[in-house]
C-alpha cells in the first residue's frame, strides 16, 4: 500500500471524477466566491503546521485582488500578452487555480510540494506558483520597491486533473478548494496564463498610486517641490498624472510621472 492509498484509507476516499470531469462531492469555491472570502477578514487557521514563518510579502489589498480574480473568471477577451514562457506539451496538462489561506501563500505551496514528493505525484502535478509581482511605492518621500502578491488567497497549480491529482492537492494543509464552476475545477485559458506572467515578468515595476482625482497632493520632486496642489486625472498606461497648481494667483496645470507627487 503507497502513502496515497495510506492517506485515502485513513482520510476516506477521495470523489469520483465523472466522465465529463466533474468532481462528484460538495461544490467547490468558485472564483467569485473565493474573491469574497479574501476580501472578508479572514480566519486565521488553528493548524500548528499552518504557523506563518516565511518573510511578510506586500499585498495588493484584497477587496482589489478579488475585483481582479473575479474579472480575470469571468472570460472577458484579454490583451494579447505574448505567448506563454514555453510550449506545454500536449500531455493534458493544464493551469488550475487553487483558494488557500490568505498571508499563507507560501507555505501551502511549501506543503503541496512536499506531498507531490512523498506521494509520487511528480508525473500528475508539474509546477506550483504564487504570483508575485515588484512593485514601486512612495512613503514619507521615499521611495521602496517591494514584492507583493498578485492575488492575496491563491496559488496556481499545473497539473493533469485526475481522482489521484485531485485529491492530493485539496487535501493539503491550507487549501480551502479548487476554483471552478460548480463542482468541476475550470482550468485557465493560455491567454489568461500569459497575461499572469507578462506580469510576474514585468522588467519595470508598477508604481503604488496612493490618490485620486480631486485629491490634494504634494509634488516631492521638479521645478515645483513643495508645491501643493490637487489631481485631475490620472493617465494609468503612461504612469502621469496632471496635477493643478496654483501658480501667480492662477490654476496652471502640470503634467508629472507617479513618483513626483504625493498624498497631501
Amino acid at each position: 500500500m503507497n502513502e496515497l492509498d495510506a492517506e485515502r484509507q485513513e482520510n476516506g476516499s477521495a470523489p469520483e471524477i465523472e466522465a465529463d470531469g466533474a468532481i462528484a462531492p460538495a461544490a467547490e469555491t468558485t472564483w467569485a466566491e473565493a474573491g469574497k472570502e479574501a476580501a472578508a477578514d479572514g480566519a486565521v487557521p488553528a493548524e500548528a503546521e499552518m504557523a506563518r514563518d516565511e518573510p511578510e510579502l506586500e499585498e495588493a489589498p484584497a477587496v482589489e485582488a478579488a475585483a481582479e480574480a473575479e474579472a480575470l473568471a469571468a472570460g472577458p477577451a484579454l490583451e494579447a500578452a505574448g505567448g506563454l514562457p514555453q510550449e506545454e506539451p500536449d500531455d493534458g496538462r493544464k493551469w488550475y487555480v487553487v483558494h488557500c489561506y490568505s498571508g499563507y501563500e507560501n507555505k501551502v505551496r511549501h506543503n503541496l510540494e512536499q506531498r507531490i514528493e512523498t506521494m509520487g505525484m511528480k508525473d500528475k502535478i508539474f509546477d506550483v506558483v504564487v504570483p508575485t509581482e515588484e512593485e514601486i511605492e512612495v512613503k514619507d518621500g521615499k521611495r521602496r520597491t517591494v514584492e507583493r502578491r498578485v492575488f492575496p488567497g491563491y496559488i496556481l497549480v499545473q497539473m493533469i486533473l485526475s481522482e489521484e491529482s485531485w485529491y492530493v492537492v485539496r487535501n493539503t494543509p491550507g487549501v480551502t478548494g479548487f476554483v471552478g464552476m460548480g463542482n468541476d475545477p475550470t482550468p485557465l485559458r493560455p491567454e489568461e496564463v500569459a497575461q499572469i506572467v507578462k506580469r510576474m515578468e514585468a522588467e519595470a515595476p508598477r508604481v503604488k498610486v496612493t490618490y485620486k482625482a480631486g485629491q490634494k497632493v504634494r509634488i516631492i520632486d521638479g521645478p515645483f517641490n513643495d508645491f501643493i496642489g490637487t489631481v485631475a486625472n490620472l493617465d494609468m498606461e503612461r504612469a502621469k498624472v496632471r496635477v493643478m497648481v496654483s501658480f501667480f494667483g492662477r490654476e496652471t496645470p502640470v503634467e508629472l510621472d507617479f513618483l513626483q507627487v504625493e498624498k497631501a
